[in-house]
């Protein structure tokens, strides 16, 4: 191993969770510690940050940590999965999921250092394995962000996400199944998704480049336009002046695509 590994550690009891970060905290193979006390705040950390292993609890509100992991198998650069749990009845389940280790409460110091040289075996912490964006978040081959709904968390993919509305500090994703408001500045959106297809068009609009079928002028002003995209209609969307070309350069210069024509009115500049 070249560095210390970054981890995470997530259980919804508060003693539990905090016994688990001083232990891991100790260990000399760890440099640093983040917590979630569940599932969806889980998913927030490991898409802010690169991970290198996670240490979970099982039995959790929401997602359960079995299903945590699951979602994980869509990550490039899965995190090593360890599962720190009272209950030894989850065991298959666990390493079905590619769990790396497989802890019972409570912790004995012995075992949790075989399980952090375990999760430093899996996921060796090597220059290219700790990769990160420019916000230092990890690079999964579709970001999944979390959002609640009448106390169900809702996994939205990245890819089904056609365009994304500033609500103050809140972000609204309009996906394919529907709108789903989340507590994430679109600044943050923009920066994470812009190597992923996505542009800010305006100051309250992020928009997926997949979509875009034309761009328009009326009255002096830039519309751009995206098709249908699931349960989520067709819509035109402002564009700023200043967003206008490189919306332009950006959609033309994808050679897996090109604008339709938009008619007479269409923006050819």
């Amino acid at each position: 191993m070249t560095r210390p590994l970054t981890v995470l550690a997530v259980d919804d009891e508060a003693p539990a969770l905090d016994e688990l970060a001083y232990l891991l905290g100790k260990h000399p193979c760890v440099a640093e510690v983040f917590r979630a006390g569940d599932a969806t705040s889980a998913l927030r950390e490991l898409n802010r940050r690169t991970i290198d292993a996670v240490f979970l609890d099982i039995n959790m509100p929401g997602l359960s940590g079995i299903e945590l992991a699951g979602v994980l198998t869509n990550y490039t650069q899965r995190p090593a999965i360890v599962f720190v749990t009272a209950h030894d009845d989850k065991a298959v389940a666990a390493f079905d999921v590619g769990a790396v280790d497989y802890l019972l409460k409570p912790i004995r110091e012995d075992r949790l250092d075989e399980a952090v040289r375990r999760a430093a075996t899996a996921h060796p912490a090597t220059p290219a394995a700790a990769s990160r964006t420019e916000t230092g978040a990890a690079a999964p081959d579709s970001d999944v962000i979390p959002a609640e709904l009448g106390g169900v968390t809702h996994l939205i993919p990245r890819d089904s996400i056609g365009w994304v509305e500033a609500e103050g500090d809140y972000a609204r994703l309009h996906s394919a199944s529907g709108s789903h408001l989340v507590r994430i500045p679109l600044s943050t959106l923009e920066t994470r998704w812009r190597d992923h297809g996505f542009q800010r068009v305006h100051r309250s609009y992020l928009v997926a480049l997949r979509l875009v079928t034309g761009l328009r002028t009326t009255d002096g002003a830039v519309l751009v336009r995206l098709r249908a995209n699931g349960s989520s209609p067709a819509v035109e969307l402002p564009v700023s002046r200043r967003q206008a070309r490189e919306l332009r350069d950006r959609v033309v210069r994808n050679p897996m695509r090109s604008l339709r024509p938009a008619g007479s009115t269409d923006d050819q500049q």
